[in-house]
């Protein structure tokens, strides 16, 4: 880690929590239902969405009628990118005339962009025309990151209220989470990444001749390049800031049309964990105490700088062989990285996008060392929750809250307590779930993908790299992130369908109980605080809410990391028999 590494950190983080705070406060507002500054502009749009919708706002939902809403809306949304991705050679705006996507991939990538993973099995600008990207890929985007602002909306509610037997509407909470937070913020950073050079054009791919000639990969001579161009900015401001991740190119925010720029890559890093930290604050507002969303925030960060900082030294070190051949150790491992980035900017990007559930790259993770892989693949699998995605990191966060105050009512021998609500035994059971099916999801995938042929055919490297990149894929699936160590070769059907299917457990296994959580809550009388009440706003709390988390995180996968990054680690530096 260099001093510049430590100035770019500090002011990460500073830039960060200064824009919190204001977007802490519209985003209450927002979800609230009150007017913001916005209302008088796009305030007939959200009303003509009613009416054409046939909503009522104000028509309160039970917890099922919720859910129900909640997956209708995400199942049509797969079905119709399935559909775009089997029907684009019939469709409009594909100027490269791209075929159809296969059965496989188009279910894998209609529930990865469907469930705010965004895992991509494929290259998107040799894969998808136009139109997909646009009314697909960026339209799930939008609704994706919606339903998990939504879905914290409802357990936050139901902290709130007393006796009540319903948590909000839906729809309402996908609109003006769409239309008053999401809409705005990607209209600003669209323009601010379009001026740094980010493609954002209609025209089909450019074709440019070679100052030299080069050899094909069969031998052939090449004079020109084809170089893809698309609508980028656009889609690339909402993958930020939606924390949704899928690259507009194949190789992400490493491209250099996609981030070219020191400036463009602040302003991509800064939008993965803005909404997640200014919800925080959200949250604070809402239930009517701000120091909750603090101690919560505070949380976050307490997990977050110490994993960027073993990161950050681990990036900054060279193998010892390749020292051992006379290679420079002052710039760090720059394997995989843009030299325009850097290990410490590079290291920074992976922190903040597997502690969101974002999953974009400015650089190859497969080519990390051991340790600073072991983070990027241990912050998923801690659920997801260390800022974690748009809505959903919060809400996970939550739950580790109230496993939080259930160990300390344990300790002290009362019924817990969580801002007033009596923490009971089904709300236990619906936590207990919301840990467990990702859990299961990344360890159970993993061992069928290791003790199969085709689980290990995709597997680039031999022995414990290449479980590691098996690791990390299902880990990424079953947490919703979407990052992957790019050496696993996943675009195969084993690969498609189970990580499918661990991204269908991970998104909606977890909401499920979430809703049922926040329809039990909501019906609960607050208990005033007594002698015994546990404060949950206090450093005390926010250090036990950090050691459940964690514990959680490494009695579940210290194990199977073992197996990976940390044997790998001990093989590279010599600390083994």
């Amino acid at each position: 880690m260099t001093t510049a590494g430590l100035l770019l950190y500090g002011v990460y983080v500073a830039v960060l929590l200064v824009l919190a705070v204001p977007l802490g406060r519209l985003c209450a507002r927002v979800l609230g239902g009150e007017p913001t500054f916005l209302s008088r502009v796009l305030g007939p749009f959200e009303r003509v969405l009613y009416r054409v919708a046939g909503v009522r706002p104000d028509a309160e939902m039970h917890w099922r009628e919720y859910t129900a809403a909640v997956l209708l809306f995400n199942v049509l949304g797969l079905v119709v990118v399935y559909a775009l991705q089997r029907l684009q050679p019939l469709l409009p705006l594909n100027p490269q005339e791209l075929g159809a996507v296969a059965p496989d991939l188009a279910f894998n990538t209609a529930v990865s962009f469907a469930s705010n993973t965004n895992w991509q099995a494929y290259g998107g600008e040799t894969t998808l025309s136009y139109l997909t990207q646009m009314l697909g890929l960026t339209v799930q985007n939008f609704v994706s990151a919606a339903t998990g602002i939504a879905v914290l909306a409802a357990l936050v509610r139901a902290f709130v209220r007393r006796r009540a037997d319903t948590i909000g509407n839906f729809w309402a909470d996908l609109v003006r989470s769409t239309l008053y937070i999401l809409l705005p913020l990607s209209l600003v950073w669209a323009v601010l990444l379009a001026g740094q050079g980010v493609v954002q054009t209609l025209d089909p791919s450019a074709h440019a001749t070679l100052l030299h000639t080069a050899t094909g990969p069969e031998g052939q001579v090449l004079t020109e390049q084809t170089i893809a161009l698309g609508p980028g900015a656009s889609q690339i401001a909402i993958k930020q800031l939606g924390t949704n991740g899928g690259g507009f190119y194949n190789v992400n925010s490493a491209h250099p049309l996609e981030n070219p720029t020191g400036l463009s890559n602040l302003f991509e890093c800064l939008a993965i964990l803005l909404i997640p930290a200014a919800l925080c604050l959200t949250f604070g507002r809402m239930v009517g105490d701000r120091r909750q969303g603090w101690a919560v925030l505070a949380a976050m960060v307490a997990i977050f700088l110490p994993l960027l900082a073993l990161c950050a030294w681990s990036e900054g070190q060279l193998a010892p062989e390749l020292v051992a051949l006379g290679v420079d150790p002052s710039a760090g491992n720059l394997e995989g990285k843009e030299l325009r980035f850097g290990a410490d900017a590079s290291a920074l990007w992976a922190t903040a996008t597997t502690a969101a559930s974002n999953g974009s790259v400015n650089a190859m993770h497969d080519s990390f060392n051991p340790l600073g892989g072991l983070v990027a693949m241990w912050l998923m699998q801690l659920g997801e929750v260390v800022f974690g995605g748009v809505g959903s990191g919060l809400y996970g966060m939550l739950v580790f809250a109230i496993i939080a105050v259930f160990l300390a009512g344990l300790m002290v021998g009362r019924t817990p307590e969580y801002l007033g609500k009596k923490i009971e035994a089904f709300e236990v059971k619906m936590a207990a779930l919301v840990v467990l099916l990702p859990s299961a999801g990344v360890l159970l995938g993993t061992a069928i993908a290791v003790a199969t042929e085709a689980g290990r055919a995709g597997m680039s490297n031999p022995g414990v790299h290449g479980f590691s990149e098996v690791l990390y894929g299902f880990s990424s699936a079953s947490n919703n992130n979407g990052s992957a160590f790019a050496g696993l070769g996943a675009n195969s059907f084993f690969y498609n369908t189970a990580l499918g299917l661990c991204m269908l457990i991970g998104r909606y296994g977890v909401i499920v109980p979430v809703l049922a959580l926040a329809g039990s809550l909501a019906r609960k009388q607050p208990v005033p605080p007594g002698p015994g009440t546990m404060p949950t706003h206090t450093p005390l709390f926010v250090l036990l809410l950090v050691a459940a988390v964690i514990l959680v995180g490494a009695l579940t996968f210290v194990p199977a990391l073992a197996l990976g990054p940390i044997v790998e680690h001990l093989t590279m530096t010599g600390a083994h028999p």
